[in-house]
């Protein structure tokens, strides 16, 4: 079984270094203005040189994503800002725009063209048509089943295939969304998205003008339906929960709670929730069939995540190939670590077919580590003390993972000084430096508390 690479994001140097760090073979880092993480990008040119040279260096690869999908007038720019990044010799460009993919093959037919997951590929034939055309690999749709990916791989054999595993997941066809344009004129497709899916919505029951077609609000915000309260009663009669709520075809009004009074009218039922937001994908138990069926790389999602995100994932899912290419079983205990990183719940997505709702998260909108927070980052190591630049409180006596590329370790912190080395007993949070008390290798380790005893569950 060949070990697929394991491709990583890079939102910053820092994080990309983190990545190699802990087992990645690539990266992705955004193209300035045209890739879809253009607010959050600390790319700019002089990085981008800087990355791939180091990446090089350690015998690494780095991928320039610039996968909008370009308006007119985005085409009098493409290629005059393209050409700086080309003469940096990335190892590929993640791309999604036909008109642009075209472009760049008749320009730089020499560079290696990877067809983003914006451009919805589900299907062999679609793989077939974008060989011809000159890509070199395709990063399969989101939407896709393992027995899917199975049917490209036989149907493709000489194509090379990419497969996200982990991170964020869209209400849309692989990212395809348009409600931040809709709703605050950011289009997610141009590089903008302000994530509206896991806004906090309330919900009004409306009436429908007969003559303008226009939503008008009756003033009375809507109760009592529960997607949770539903399928308990249907266990509990041992039915199924019906597919379709019968309000479903109404009109409603939906209020977002950080813009009260403004009212938008939308076609859905789930009263006063996180109506769009999908649960992150996790397919880390999924890593050795993906390695059996042939796939050639698989994806970790979040540019705009942590370092500390970027680190365990590598570091997970590197263990994870090594143990699938090794024929040694899947190990439960990296479940159990990407819980220590903040998530809305997890989910297979659609590589495992499951009943609608195991996608949706109804409950919140927001990120929770459920066993580990992240609280430091270790800037130095002298005579068995390590500097750490604090990002979330702790104290004396919590337990605490110390994260490293040569293997992490759990400890009970006894001890902890300040900057000054007076002996404290908290530290608060961020942007402090305090000093613990470490054995072994230490040097660039990330810290997590963890939120119970080793064996205890949280």
């Amino acid at each position: 079984m060949k070990a697929p690479e394991l491709l990583l994001p890079a939102g910053s140097l820092d994080k990309m270094r983190a990545a190699y760090d802990f087992g990645a073979d690539a990266v992705y880092a955004g193209q300035p203005r045209y890739s879809l993480r253009a607010r959050n990008n600390e790319f700019r040119l002089e990085q981008l040189q800087q990355g791939i040279a180091e990446a090089h260096a350690r015998g690494k690869k780095f991928f320039v994503t610039s996968n909008l999908l370009a308006h007119n007038d985005k085409l009098r720019t493409y290629l005059r800002d393209l050409q700086p990044v080309i003469e940096l010799a990335p190892d590929a460009l993640i791309m999604a725009d036909a008109g642009l993919i075209m472009q760049v093959r008749e320009k730089w037919p020499h560079i290696p063209i990877h067809l983003s997951v914006q451009a919805n590929t589900t299907n062999w034939a679609a793989v077939k048509f974008w060989q011809r055309v000159g890509v070199a690999r395709i990063i399969l749709s989101r939407e896709l089943s393992l027995a899917e990916v199975e049917q490209i791989r036989n149907e493709c054999p000489d194509m090379e295939l990419e497969v996200f595993v982990h991170g964020a997941l869209c209400i849309a066809y692989s990212g395809r969304c348009l409600l931040s344009g809709y709703f605050n004129r950011r289009d997610p497709n141009q590089g903008t998205c302000t994530n509206a899916c896991r806004w906090n919505y309330k919900t009004q029951d409306a009436d429908v003008d007969p003559n303008t077609g226009e939503a008008l609000a009756r003033g009375e915000q809507l109760q009592g339906f529960s997607f949770g309260a539903e399928q308990e009663r249907a266990d509990e009669a041992g039915t199924a929960r019906p597919a379709r709520h019968p309000a479903a075809d109404k009109v409603y009004l939906i209020e977002e709670e950080g813009r009260p009074g403004q009212l938008m009218p939308i076609m859905e039922d789930e009263h006063g929730t996180y109506i769009m937001n999908s649960k992150d994908l996790r397919a880390v138990e999924l890593v050795e069939k993906l390695a059996r069926i042939g796939v050639d790389s698989l994806k970790i999602e979040g540019r705009t995540k942590s370092q500390y995100y970027v680190a365990r994932t590598a570091q997970v899912y590197r263990r994870a190939i090594d143990d699938a290419v090794a024929g040694r079983p899947f190990d439960p205990h990296l479940i159990t670590e990407l819980e220590g990183l903040a998530n809305r719940g997890y989910t297979s997505g659609f590589l495992e077919r499951r009943p609608a709702q195991n996608y949706q998260n109804y409950e919140t909108g927001h990120s929770v580590a459920t066993r580990s927070q992240f609280v430091g980052e270790v800037k130095a190591v002298t005579g068995g003390w390590a500097e750490v630049e604090t990002k979330n409180r702790f104290a004396v006596g919590d337990w605490i993972e110390i994260i490293h590329p040569a293997g992490n370790r759990t400890v009970q912190l006894t001890t902890m000084k300040n900057a000054e080395g007076q002996a404290i007993q908290v530290a608060p949070g961020n942007p402090l430096h305090v000093w613990i008390p470490v054995e072994g290798p230490a040097e660039h380790a990330l810290i997590a508390r963890l939120q119970a005893p080793p064996g205890v569950p949280a």
